[in-house]
């Protein structure tokens, strides 16, 4: 399975981007995006499951961003929202056919599958 993620660049602080994530094959795989800024560990973001699409998000994004999937498209999205300086950082989507409960999402090790990275930059 491959991942290709798109949608990221520079955006003002208060601003919206939406990213993409599509996989070379339909999967019924769980989503997931992370996120890795300069000199920082990767950190969750989202993630959805693929046959309830329940959702989990990191404390820092609830209510800004929303992970969303088009199973017909093999697509995964993640719009955000009032984007802040630090939500700056390469964020990648995740996929794993080993796990359905969204409670497993947050843990990187989980998923088999990663795409490439977007940066999105947020400035001040």
């Amino acid at each position: 399975v491959q991942l290709q993620a798109s949608g990221g660049g520079l955006v003002q602080a208060g601003g919206s981007l939406r990213l993409s994530c599509a996989a070379s094959v339909r999967s019924r795989y769980t989503m997931g995006w992370f996120r890795q800024a300069p000199g920082r560990e990767r950190e969750f973001v989202a993630t959805i499951t693929w046959s309830v699409g329940s959702t989990d998000y990191a404390d820092s994004v609830k209510g800004r961003f929303t992970i969303s999937r088009d199973n017909a498209k093999n697509t995964v999205y993640l719009q955000m929202n009032s984007l802040k300086p630090e939500d700056t950082a390469v964020y990648y989507c995740a996929a794993s056919p080993r796990f359905s409960a969204v409670v497993d999402g947050a843990r990187a090790a989980n998923y088999d599958y990663w795409g490439q990275g977007t940066l999105v930059t947020v400035s001040s």
